[in-house]
């Protein structure tokens, strides 16, 4: 299925927002993720269902000085 991730168009077969994360490689500490414009808790994301055109936005902070 196709997901807009970022902005950007990927592919992926994962069918939780979790197992999509883990996927694309991000590091779960700090991260935020939004679903269809509504940002999901982290403890929720293996529940997530996602499907075909869903727009997930994933930030990610660093710290620096």
């Amino acid at each position: 299925m196709q997901i807009n991730l970022n902005g950007e168009k990927v592919e992926s077969k994962c069918p939780t927002l979790m197992e999509f994360i883990l996927e694309q490689g991000f590091n779960l500490n700090s991260l935020i993720a939004e679903v269809n414009f509504e940002v999901v808790k982290q403890e929720s994301w293996k529940d997530i269902n996602i499907k075909e055109g869903d727009n997930i936005e994933l930030l990610s902070f660093v710290g620096g000085g």
